[in-house]
């Protein structure tokens, strides 16, 4: 069983970054697409950025063009750079396979607010 270690959130002001690290316990990054989530207070967990197997990027239309995925295959770590971070995106993250194929890991909260 594959378990994810999340961190870099915090608190921040409007218009800033963050940088998201999400470490598995396993070398999965070959296997599967892989998708940071979000979750927010009274809302449902959320898809926010994916990673295919072969590199491809996708973005939920609320964070096109502020956030960047990227992966490190050989620190099995995936990455969210988080730009211009607006209140609207305070939530808690997470990481996990396109499917959720394994169990969620403790998520890192982003609170953006002035």
């Amino acid at each position: 069983q594959v378990q994810f270690v999340e961190s870099g959130g915090g608190v921040v002001q409007p218009g800033g970054s963050l940088r998201l690290s999400c470490v598995a316990s396993g070398s999965i990054f070959r296997l599967y697409h892989m998708v940071w989530y979000r979750q927010a207070p009274g809302h449902q967990r959320e898809l926010v950025a994916r990673i295919t197997i072969i590199g491809t990027t996708t973005y939920a239309d609320s964070v096109k063009g502020r956030f960047t995925i990227s992966r490190d295959s050989a620190k099995n770590t995936l990455y969210l750079q988080m730009d211009s971070l607006k209140p609207e995106d305070t939530a808690v993250y997470y990481c996990n396979t396109n499917t959720q194929q394994f169990g969620w890991g403790q998520g890192t909260q982003v609170t953006v607010s002035s």
